[in-house]
């Protein structure tokens, strides 16, 4: 039941996705929300999504067992696109990731084949999820090594290969900066942009497909495709390139403490991305709220005022990480991801949560191991929360120390029996703000 349950959620969420109406075309809301970085003819693709339904699609790799936020910046992308009536197609690379992107420093690590293909699957279904597979112009799923798998290696040199122009590969910016590394690039990576251009040959002659989109980085991959398809079949084809999105002080936006912000519950919980969503400074709120929301014009300038006038309030902040708490993990696990933010900082039961997120939410705290009977003092210090055990008792004598949410009156306090929730777990917290977590 749990799955037909969350299923139908699914269906709820995109049946409340909308476009703006408020923009004449859209080709002009896409702009606004800063989602075209470069592109082929402008004009052309304006009337081209004003038009009758067409095919597009966007091609991720599986290179881990999860998509992350920037595959999130295309997955809805695709969706607006869908939403206008048009036809998407999402591409797994089955056999591009077998291959690898060229990186900018070094040279990826091939993975089994076996990784690569049980990859395939669970990115198959994360794709699913956000664009929907009901109606005339439901998604549908493709891999490309269903077209390469067949191809010898000498007919795929003298009917894609011959097409390519050395010079040309040579100047794509992915490959000069390898070239100029002392890595350098090897045949298998310099290949992949002919691969990636094969996919849109493919997907232009079996679907009539007539865009890519793709990050900005990829312009030079995305682009092999729609030269491809002039040389080989004199056709006109486009493509999309999105921004590389960054923080305002010039950081790479999508990690966390280093770490990447994975759509998989298993990789990234839904606790962490909340806070992620809930973390974002008031410099870069409403560019998020733009790109990954489906607010709408009017709503997401009130945010910009509320964020100019009461900054202090967050309210564009709260909002953002519901939206896309939910968007990604449903309403449930927000909620929960919500109730624990709000225990942990004494405003809920911590006892309340559930064991799952419980869990999950100490997992992003620093931890000590301990139980029953152990000082908390040295917990503290176990934990990082302070640096000595001087420090300790001197924080626990002036009334700053708590055991979920209780004040720990002695200095000499121990936990209780009582103290672990669930059996395995307490919550230690020095001050507002700084927290950590007891592992039995």
């Amino acid at each position: 039941m749990a799955g037909v349950s969350e299923t139908n959620e699914r269906a709820e969420i995109m049946a409340a996705q909308r476009n703006d109406d408020s923009f004449p075309t859209l080709w002009n809301e896409l702009q606004w929300r800063g989602l075209i970085h470069v592109s082929t003819d402008a004009e052309a693709l304006s009337a081209l999504m004003e038009g009758e339904p067409f095919t597009y699609y966007c091609g991720f790799d599986p290179t881990a067992p999860s998509l992350h936020l920037g595959n999130l910046v295309q997955l809805l992308l695709l969706r607006r696109l869908q939403l206008k009536g048009h036809n998407p197609l999402g591409l797994v690379g089955g056999s591009t990731g077998l291959v690898g992107d060229p990186r900018p420093t070094a040279e990826r690590t091939l993975n089994e084949r076996s990784t690569v293909e049980a990859w395939v699957k669970r990115l198959q279904v994360q794709v699913s999820r956000f664009l929907s597979a009901e109606g005339e112009n439901a998604v549908r799923l493709v891999n490309n090594l269903d077209w390469t798998a067949p191809l010898s290696a000498i007919d795929f040199l003298r009917e894609i290969g011959k097409h390519f122009r050395v010079g040309t590969m040579l100047k794509k910016d992915a490959v000069a900066a390898r070239l100029n590394s002392e890595e350098g690039i090897s045949y298998t990576e310099f290949s992949y942009q002919i691969l990636q251009g094969f996919d849109f040959l493919e997907l232009w002659r079996q679907y009539d497909c007539r865009l890519q989109t793709g990050g900005s980085d990829q312009w030079g991959n995305l682009t092999s495709g729609t030269d491809l398809i002039r040389k080989v079949e004199g056709g006109t084809a486009h493509a999309i390139g999105t921004p590389l999105i960054t923080n305002s002080d010039g950081t790479k936006f999508g990690k966390s403490e280093g770490n990447a912000i994975w759509l998989d519950a298993e990789m990234c919980s839904p606790y962490r991305f909340y806070q992620f969503w809930l973390n974002q400074a008031d410099a870069d709120v409403i560019d998020r709220l733009k790109v990954f929301t489906f607010l709408s014009r009017a709503e997401i300038e009130e945010y910009e005022r509320l964020v100019a006038e009461e900054p202090f309030r967050r309210a564009a902040q709260k909002r953002l990480a519901i939206e896309v708490t939910t968007l990604v993990h449903g309403s449930a696990a927000t909620q929960a991801a919500i109730d624990a933010s709000e225990a942990l900082f004494g405003q809920g039961d911590l006892a309340a949560l559930d064991a799952a997120t419980l869990a999950s939410t100490i997992e992003e705290l620093p931890q000590a191991r301990g139980g029953s009977g152990d000082s908390v003092a040295q917990l503290l210090v176990d934990a990082g929360l302070v640096g000595s055990l001087s420090e300790a008792r001197r924080a626990i004598a002036q009334g700053g120390v708590y055991v979920n949410n209780a004040k720990v009156e002695a200095q000499d306090a121990t936990l209780a029996e009582a103290d672990l929730l669930h059996g395995r777990f307490a919550v230690l917290r020095r001050g507002k703000k700084t927290l950590g977590g007891v592992v039995a």
